[in-house]
């Protein structure tokens, strides 16, 4: 029951930035039981594991875009200092991973695997779902292709209920 809950809660904490899957660092921090700055602090110590492609700073504007849906605050939002004084950081799915060479307890370990397991349950997911997008516009245009087929034979039947055009009938009478 207790690895479910975390998987929900993780794939949860995925988000889209920058054309990238990512988990922010204040809930890395809160999933690893560390603060968020002693786990932006052992990832500079170790700086050259985590290049662009691995971490980044969100900017200020991408942090506001976000406040919705992250916890800013302590449960106790009235003590001074509670609000984010640098914005998060932002881990991709391989920056995930490279953490758990920086953090190195137990606990780590079993929420990097969890982490892990999200991020392949969401690519499963998205790739499932990009397959039955393709499957539904191939059968929408085989639908209009039919469609079409379709017109064209009630417009072949709507001629043929049609009377046939009454030849001209001769004239009758003295002709010059």
């Amino acid at each position: 029951m207790g690895e479910l809950v975390l998987q929900e809660a993780i794939e949860g904490k995925i988000f889209m930035l920058r054309g990238h899957k990512v988990m922010l660092s204040i809930h890395l921090a809160k999933l690893y039981n560390v603060k968020v700055k002693a786990l932006i602090q052992a990832v500079k110590r170790n700086i050259e594991r985590f290049p662009e492609d691995f971490m980044f700073q969100l900017t200020w504007e991408e942090a506001g875009l976000l406040r919705s849906q992250i916890v800013t605050l302590n449960d106790n939002d009235t003590k001074r200092g509670t609000h984010l004084k640098y914005p998060p950081y932002a881990f991709t799915e391989q920056g995930v991973a490279m953490l758990s060479t920086v953090l190195n307890s137990r606990l780590a370990i079993q929420v990097n695997i969890a982490i892990m397991r999200a991020f392949v349950k969401l690519r499963y997911i998205l790739a499932t779902h990009k397959e039955l997008a393709d499957k539904l516009n191939k059968l929408e245009q085989k639908f209009n292709k039919h469609d079409e087929d379709i017109l064209v034979i009630f417009e072949a039947i709507r001629q043929l209920m049609e009377p046939p055009p009454t030849p001209p009938k001769p004239r009758i009478g003295f002709h010059t």
